[in-house]
């Protein structure tokens, strides 16, 4: 079963998370299945940038919990995406949830419809957001961040766009994409990929300087018993046993 989509159109390399039983969570097989897209379109001179989007109402839920990727193959797609040498658009029409967010800052580009809503819902079954911590910490603002992942609260896009995670929002993302794409197309290929590198040296030095540690504490994480409780209390729709 294919779980990624895809199309071309104007030198633009679409990549649709196409998983809609489990919301687009991130499974080791759709991990493995993005990586192997993303380096095609890599090595493709045809391709000029790659956008990111979904079908459904949800661009990812983060990790699945009955089929979670390996924490060392997200780093890899993680980085696989800061360092490809075309740009990467997330296009977001739905939900964005917990390690879909790691996904989206790793993007150099994001843009999302005022349908969309965000949550980092990690502390809430009893982990923490470390891993995609290696991309969203160097993109966003920090007091936001302390607020969205100590609670696990839900922010609109606009919240999103204000704290960094986001490039733009509007009532309808095709709108604010186009002109960002023309841009894309009408620049040099040579140029696009010497300025990406530019603009993501940063947050490859946190990978380069964190990444052990924070796939480290994911791994015991998920294995606490915290986990546990909050894993079963999610996947029975009830309160974990810590809820007051």
């Amino acid at each position: 079963m294919t779980l990624i989509a895809r199309t071309r159109a104007r030198a633009v390399e679409t990549l649709t998370l196409d998983s809609p039983a489990n919301r687009n969570a991130l499974s080791a097989a759709l991990v493995a299945e993005l990586a192997k897209a993303l380096t095609e379109c890599a090595g493709d001179e045809d391709v000029r940038a790659v956008v990111l989007t979904h079908t459904g109402n949800t661009f990812s839920a983060g990790a699945d919990l009955r089929d979670p990727p390996d924490p060392d193959a997200l780093v890899a797609l993680l980085r696989q995406i800061v360092e490809l040498p075309k740009p990467v658009l997330a296009r977001v029409t739905g939900h964005v949830r917990a390690g879909g967010l790691g996904l989206l800052a790793a993007c150099d580009l994001a843009v999302a419809s005022h349908t969309a809503s965000f949550a980092f819902t990690e502390v809430r079954i009893g982990v923490a957001p470390a891993v995609i911590s290696l991309t969203v910490l160097p993109r966003a603002d920090p007091r936001a961040l302390a607020r969205y992942y100590l609670t696990g609260e839900r922010f609109d896009a606009a919240e999103a766009a204000r704290t960094g995670l986001l490039t733009a929002a509007g009532d309808d993302a095709d709108a604010v994409l186009e002109p960002v794409l023309d841009g894309l197309r009408r620049s040099s290929p040579h140029a696009l990929a010497e300025t990406k590198r530019l603009l993501t040296a940063r947050v490859l030095e946190a990978f380069d300087r964190d990444a052990a540690d924070l796939t480290a504490l994911s791994a015991r994480l998920f294995a606490s018993p915290h986990a546990r409780e909050g894993m079963t209390a999610f996947l029975e729709r009830r309160d974990p046993q810590w809820a007051v």
